[in-house]
């Protein structure tokens, strides 16, 4: 199957990704595991205990050429990303919207803003005009950290990159105005628990 980007250019998987890898070592605080799949799992904890319903949104695709080799299968040969969506998870909590934006980095002294792109900047803004609970996680992978940023702090250093300062948040920054979210074992990153206390 071939999968290209919305400029048409081919999406290439990059060299040996698809021989086996080694197997990870990894100690308990972190098991190996993504930002990604570390909330996903935490959503399904939260699903499974009827506490909040926030899944991540599918990364959309244009299909273009479907082959049927058979009457009960479709292979697709042919597919584009779409425009990149707006954020990666929604969903309720306590009748509240939740919105939410997941982003690591292996900077340990500050957060790339070029990790965000202006439409999410807007889906954002738009959000909270709206009323919904908004807010990025960012993970610094160097130390393991993991914070929860309310999306008005965002806009503000966001804001400040447009009108010619910093391109990047430091970490003292986000320390300064971000909760830290300890990595646990059930539910992994227990980002509810902050919610819990900003809004309820």
């Amino acid at each position: 199957m071939s999968i290209r980007y919305p400029n048409g250019k081919a999406y290439q998987a990059s060299k040996g990704q698809n021989k086996k890898q080694p197997e990870k070592k990894f100690s308990f605080s972190n098991r190996g595991m993504t930002l990604e799949e570390d909330l996903n799992e935490t959503n399904t904890y939260y699903l499974e205990r009827q506490i909040a319903v926030i899944h991540k949104k599918p990364t959309p695709v244009q299909i273009v050429n479907v082959d049927y080799p058979s009457r009960s299968a479709a292979v697709i040969k042919e597919a584009y990303f779409k425009q990149a969506s707006t954020t990666d998870y929604n969903g309720i909590f306590k009748g509240r919207y939740i919105d939410f934006e997941a982003k690591e980095t292996k900077n340990s002294t500050s957060f790339p803003l070029q990790n965000f792109h202006q439409h999410q900047i807007d889906h954002m803004r738009s959000v909270l005009e709206q009323g919904g609970i908004c807010f990025v996680i960012l993970r610094f992978a160097a130390t393991e950290e993991i914070f929860l940023l309310e999306a008005t702090h965002l806009l503000q250093f966001w804001s400040r990159q447009m009108n010619g300062g910093r391109k990047s948040m430091t970490k003292a920054e986000i320390e300064a105005v971000a909760y830290k979210i300890p990595i646990g074992y059930q539910p992994r990153i227990h980002y509810i628990s902050v919610i819990e206390q900003l809004y309820f």
